[in-house]
């Protein structure tokens, strides 16, 4: 059973925004827009924001492909956490930087969002984080199958944004919400 965090601070994770990993990326303007809002919300509220960047053959660290997009910049302070599989959370310092910030509630951002977002909310909620996903505010690509089948980019965003609206788990909040309706004093404490 997940530890059930008590307490009533948020933090805004900005998980996989690299050039190389959302080049494809359905709506990127749009949803980069959503999440320079959110980011700015977070700074302006004084929550931490904390910026994931994932590496791995294809996405080589320190590569041009590796870095975040131009449209958002951390500021000096915020945390980077560095990661090489799709939750933000294995193998990577993200439970002891949450831990340090006293964090309970996780607003989450960013791309693919039916690999490193989903993972990262699954791992979030199964270790006793409330999770709010910003709706419009994570992005993935058409998927093609190798039978000649399409997935719609929209199809899977709005596939997550049911299931974190629905899904449950004891003792912990989750929901979504577009960028323009995130506050971020708001969030957590509602046990």
């Amino acid at each position: 059973m997940a530890v059930i965090r008590k307490g009533n601070q948020a933090v805004l994770l900005v998980v996989d925004v690299q050039v190389g990993a959302v080049q494809d990326a359905w709506e990127l303007s749009r949803v980069v827009s959503n999440i320079g809002m959110a980011v700015e919300r977070a700074r302006a509220q004084r929550v931490p924001v904390i910026w994931v960047q994932h590496s791995d053959d294809e996405l080589v660290y320190g590569s041009p492909g590796w870095q975040l997009v131009p449209e958002l910049v951390p500021a000096e302070g915020e945390t980077r956490i560095y990661k090489q599989f799709n939750s933000s959370f294995e193998q990577t310092s993200l439970e002891e930087t949450l831990a340090v910030l006293g964090a309970t509630h996780i607003v989450l951002t960013g791309a693919a969002t039916n690999w490193c977002i989903r993972a990262t909310a699954y791992g979030a909620l199964e270790r006793g984080y409330d999770l709010t996903l910003i709706s419009d505010a994570h992005t993935t690509g058409t998927m093609e199958l190798e039978n000649g089948a399409r997935i719609e980019a929209a199809d899977i965003i709005e596939d997550l944004n049911i299931v974190m609206t629905w899904v449950s788990y004891p003792g912990r909040s989750n929901t979504t919400a577009p960028a323009a309706q995130i506050d971020f004093t708001a969030l957590g404490g509602n046990r």
